[in-house]
């Protein structure tokens, strides 16, 4: 009996090694090289063929605009750029639990009564489980079909002899293709099956969208050249004991990447926000030091978070600085800034920074907000509820000038708030909406001296 070989394949970056090794050179991460069983390579070689299609000049490719693939939900066509594009294959993570399969039956079923054929296969579940699923979210479409496999030759046979409009596979670590020995949800497996899909999913044009396990990092769980093989990343996020869920697009071929989607679980499943602004700042409260608002764009979005603060005397030889919803190194460093350029002795102090709502945010333009509530705790001295700060801080404390300000000033103006800070540079060029201040600062002492009055 011949001997089995096995290999080692890095889940980061397929690196390929015949032992199993600490770090992988390829990628330099530690504790990602797993085993496989080596796959024999066909000794005859592969005949040379010649392909289908020959090149073409680029000025004489006719271009047309592909027409998307809409559903009800307006926050799912948001955060896709607009709809489905024919064709596209699509990658949803999430924590297990989050609401994946809720929302992609929600999807499939609003898209089967336009009257197009949706098949949803599940690899975790039996067709009743699906159903009871169903029958909670009231799903009554005759056009979407369910199917339950988790041999992907008797799938893509099935994609290729119904040629839905839409295939929904959940999940994609539960397929595993007959040709390839590794165990379903490895390495290989996953990456083959991708790719086989992928394949379909652009002969055919058909729309597919795939369900990911996510690691307990949060990133989606099998090689990472797989984000970079399908056409959008979505990530589903939240608190399983929070009622609110948001949708958030990492990478997008035919759209903006990082927008959001706020949806809301309720007993009949999903619902979307329409309002987020409105929805993070319904429970902040009125005259407590530590708190700001924000206007933060979240891709095309302009949405307005609040950012709470807590500062109080370390009882250790090294203060904590603690962050949520926030970059953790941008706190030490604005408190830096904080110390040497407005003198605030926050040396000894624990800093405790929060992002409420459960929104992550990544951009420079919350730098401000966040130190007006660093200072605002550590004075004791509250903000006024009518005020937004707007601002990147540099490290020599001047403030500096943002994109899109005219959408942030409109959203908060919208919500009923007097008073902008931000950047003198952002003032040039664009006229304020009508019961609107801007003031416009060039320093954190400034916009201190106006938001605090110290």
């Amino acid at each position: 009996m011949a001997k089995v070989k096995t290999k080692y394949v890095c889940k980061e970056c397929g690196y390929q090694s015949l032992r199993w090794m600490g770090k992988c050179p390829g990628c330099q991460e530690w504790e990602t090289l797993v085993e496989e069983i080596a796959t024999p390579k066909n000794k005859r070689g592969i005949a040379s063929v010649p392909g289908t299609h020959k090149p073409e000049q680029i000025t004489k490719i006719k271009s047309k605009e592909e027409k998307r693939m809409t559903v009800e939900m307006e926050e799912f066509n948001r955060v896709l750029g607009g709809g489905i594009v024919p064709g596209s294959v699509v990658l949803i993570g999430g924590d297990p639990g989050i609401g994946k399969s809720t929302l992609l039956l929600q999807i499939s079923d609003q898209v089967a009564k336009q009257g197009r054929n949706v098949l949803y296969i599940s690899g975790e579940e039996s067709i009743r489980q699906t159903k009871l699923r169903a029958d909670r979210l009231k799903v009554t479409s005759d056009d979407l079909y369910v199917l339950t496999e988790t041999n992907l030759q008797y799938i893509t046979h099935q994609i290729v002899q119904d040629k839905p409009s839409l295939v929904i596979i959940d999940s994609i670590q539960t397929i595993f293709k007959e040709d390839v020995t590794s165990a379903p949800g490895s390495v290989t497996q996953v990456r083959e099956c991708t790719m086989e899909l992928t394949k379909i999913a652009k002969t055919h044009g058909i729309p597919i969208f795939i369900v990911g396990h996510v690691t307990k990092e949060g990133a989606i769980a099998g090689p990472r050249m797989l984000e970079h093989m399908v056409d959008a990343v979505l990530y589903f996020e939240g608190e399983r004991h929070h009622t609110y869920r948001i949708l958030r697009g990492v990478k997008n071929r035919f759209g903006s990447t990082n927008e959001m989607g706020i949806f809301e679980m309720k007993e009949l499943g999903l619902v979307e926000v329409l309002n987020p602004s409105e929805v993070f700042l319904e429970e902040r409260s009125s005259g407590a030091s530590g708190s700001t608002v924000v206007a933060s764009m979240e891709g095309t979005r302009p949405v307005l978070v609040e950012i709470q603060a807590l500062i109080s005397p370390s009882s250790f030889g090294n203060p904590r600085r603690m962050a949520t919803g926030v970059d953790s190194n941008r706190v030490p460093l604005l408190m830096a800034v904080l110390e040497k350029r407005v003198g605030l002795m926050l040396q000894n102090q624990d800093a405790y920074i929060k992002v409420a709502g459960g929104v992550k945010l990544d951009e420079p333009a919350i730098d401000l907000a966040i130190a007006v509530s660093i200072a605002s705790s550590f004075k004791d001295q509250p903000t006024s509820p009518e005020d937004i700060f707007i601002g990147e801080v540099g490290l020599t404390g001047e403030i500096r000038r943002v994109s899109r300000i005219e959408q942030r000033v409109q959203e908060a103006a919208k919500l009923g708030f007097k008073r902008i800070i931000c950047s003198n540079n952002n003032l040039d060029g664009w006229s304020a909406p009508k019961g609107i201040e801007i003031i416009g600062v060039n320093t954190v002492q400034e916009a201190l001296r106006i938001g605090l009055g110290v």
